[in-house]
């Protein structure tokens, strides 16, 4: 219950039944459903947990706070519009009542010739604050609690006052469960669906309830959390049904997770996940449950994993903000959105299903760069905000594609850009000549020897031991013997794992993982700089536009990734891995049968503990329109 509407002490709660009475027979569009209502053709939820009203109608209300000493129809006007055009929730419709709220000095005025109900067709009575000089036809009425700005929903028998949350359909399956805060530390599942074939319902607040803040700088930021993460109140799945239906409710939130509510952040549902955060292919790979679907090009195309549904989210919805994730990189680059590999150890990792505990990392999605570096400044705890930027460029010609390639040309236009940016000149290295010719001596002279299974056993032992092991014991245990079904990926990755040594070749690989690191951080090219923190940015391109069809039958998978790439860099030295969008390619799709187009994008490396300063500089690159936001759908940019 948000608040409740009061009469002054004189009036009495009769009379504001009485001036309610007049609304009744006036509220033909509002649908009552319950705690699920619509209002002029669009759904809202209206329940909260441990809400306790039992009236068969409500009204909808706006309230209204200004400093403005006369409130005139020109700040009635100038305040529809930026309620309006700053927020999707709020409607014309919630102008059938309506409580001004003055926040001024002294007492405020009411101009003489504002006409409300002439002013706005819809509405039929207004309230003011005893702040206000008493006037008809407005009528004194305080709020017991307060409230901000926005829309409300408010009960005429009782004046009770609720939040109004908007109902969306999940067309691209980004989440596995809507959720909304019990306002007790935890969640509850939404328990309310609107139509669509396949898709739940996801309910967003108003934006007009948060302001941002020093300590709450991501107030009022829409998130969804991928389906690893445990959150108070909800089952975590992992993309696994039997996994949803063992365990119960977690009792407890993660620590990164809370970060994020403490700096304002709005939950507001659990998104898709390849299983257990491993690899599966779309389709087939998918059994348990169905792939999100990418809204770039043609909308068949893989949304990349494993966070495909925080991914998808991002990219197809506008009233999504930001979205959670573990693997970022490869679906940040499919769907042409800003996404991070943080350096390791860049927040705490209780509470989430691991893939490999040595080398896991949690990061965000988003659109835009200065929301995605906000976040980022917000989220992680222990960085060092470096200001100045590094003034070398290290580029790998084998990893770029030809400069007379559509993807190409984006890619030697950006760099140009960052060159000029950074007062840069690129330099021209080659990763594998430069280990042969500096590795340590107790290290193979080739890179790929060293590190050619090192990810694949980290991965598939690391997760056997620590997830597989006991989920098949407790599963075991409660359904008298049996095995739980995973899918084809995971399944395959941790019989490799137990298949190629097991334990013994997980301190082996932990052994060259730290070579690795060792030398990049001093003979390759993460070096750290007093300065800069970074000595350079290593850049490579992540995505080129590629297609990957949904409807394509892959082959059967058969062991993990192996070998070592570009994108392997931070995996195995513990730096952070940026990538942004930088265009798009068209290509002739073979589903709808037009031109279509997909992203390009490309990704930055610093040194480790350098998230702050890619952050800034990323937001700078934007800000000077080297860089520019996505927007949602088939094009990042249309």
């Amino acid at each position: 219950m948000a608040a409740f509407l009061r009469m002054q002490p004189a009036s009495g709660i009769f009379m504001l039944a009485c001036l309610f009475s007049i609304l009744t027979s006036a509220t033909a569009t509002v649908l009552d459903k319950g705690k699920l209502v619509s209002l002029d053709g669009i759904n809202y939820w209206v329940g909260e947990v441990n809400w306790n009203w039992n009236v068969s109608d409500i009204v909808p209300l706006t309230v209204i706070r200004t400093n403005v000493s006369t409130f005139t129809s020109g700040t009635l006007n100038e305040t529809i519009a930026s309620f309006t055009a700053s927020d999707d929730v709020f409607g014309l419709g919630f102008l059938e009542v309506i409580f001004l709220q003055y926040d001024g000095q002294g007492q405020g005025q009411i101009d003489s010739a504002l006409d409300l109900h002439s002013k706005i067709g819809g509405n039929k009575l207004t309230f003011i604050s005893s702040e206000y000089q008493s006037q008809p036809p407005f009528v004194q009425a305080n709020l017991q609690n307060s409230l901000p700005n926005g829309p409300y929903f408010i009960s005429p028998g009782t004046g009770d006052i609720f939040k109004v949350f908007r109902l969306y359909s999940d067309h691209q399956l980004a989440f596995t469960e809507g959720a909304l805060s019990d306002e007790m530390g935890g969640f509850v599942p939404l328990p309310a669906a609107a139509e669509g074939a396949m898709t739940k319902s996801i309910a967003v607040p108003s934006r007009l309830y948060y302001t941002p803040t020093i300590d709450r700088p991501l107030a009022g930021l829409r998130c969804g959390v991928k389906d690893i993460f445990d959150l108070k109140g909800l089952r975590t799945s992992g993309g696994n049904r039997a996994f949803y239906d063992l365990y119960s409710a977690r009792n407890t939130i993660g620590s990164s997770i809370q970060r994020l509510i403490d700096a304002g952040v709005v939950i507001v549902g659990k998104m898709g996940t390849v299983q257990f955060a491993n690899g599966d292919n779309p389709t087939a790979d998918w059994v348990d449950f169905h792939c999100p679907f990418n809204p770039r090009g043609d909308g068949y195309q893989a949304p990349g994993g494993s966070s495909s549904g925080p991914g998808a989210g991002i990219a197809s919805y506008d009233w999504l903000d930001i979205a959670i994730g573990g693997s970022m990189r490869n679906p940040g680059s499919l769907q042409g959105i800003f996404a991070n590999r943080p350096s390791t150890g860049a927040i705490g990792l209780d509470h989430i299903l691991p893939l490999c505990h040595d080398i896991d990392t949690v990061g965000v999605f988003a659109r835009n760069a200065e929301t995605w570096s906000t976040t980022i400044h917000a989220w992680y705890p222990n960085f060092t905000d470096y200001q100045k930027y590094p003034t070398r460029i290290f580029y790998q010609n084998s990893s770029f594609p030809g400069s007379d390639t559509d993807a190409g040309s984006l890619l030697e236009a950006l760099v140009q850009k960052l060159e000029t940016f950074l007062g840069a000149r690129r330099e021209y290295v080659d990763i594998a000549t430069r280990w042969e010719e500096t590795h340590p001596n107790d290290a193979p002279s080739n890179l790929t020897e060293l590190l050619n299974t090192t990810y694949a056993i980290l991965t598939s032992v690391g997760q056997y031991r620590s997830l597989a092991l006991p989920f098949y014991a407790d599963y075991a245990a409660k359904h008298n013997g049996r095995h739980p079904f995973i899918n084809p990926g995971p399944l395959k990755r941790w019989q490799w794992g137990q298949n190629n040594g097991g334990d013994h070749t997980y301190n082996v690989a932990l052994k060259n993982r730290t070579i690795f690191r060792g030398w990049w951080e001093t003979e390759g090219y993460g070096r750290a700089n007093l300065h800069t923190w970074s000595e350079g940015l290593y850049i490579y391109p992540y995505s080129k536009g590629e297609r990957q069809y949904r409807n394509v039958y892959t082959s059967a998978p058969t062991e993990p990734p192996m070998g070592f790439k570009d994108g392997r860099i931070s995996n195995m030295a513990d730096v952070p891995d940026f990538v942004v969008p930088v265009g798009e390619v068209p290509y002739n799709s073979t589903v709808s049968f037009k031109t279509e187009y997909m992203p390009v994008t490309m990704s930055f490396v610093a040194a480790r503990g350098c998230d702050f300063m890619l952050a800034n500089l990323i937001r700078d690159l934007q800000t000077d329109r080297i860089l520019k936001p996505v927007s949602t759908g088939p094009k990042m940019y249309p």
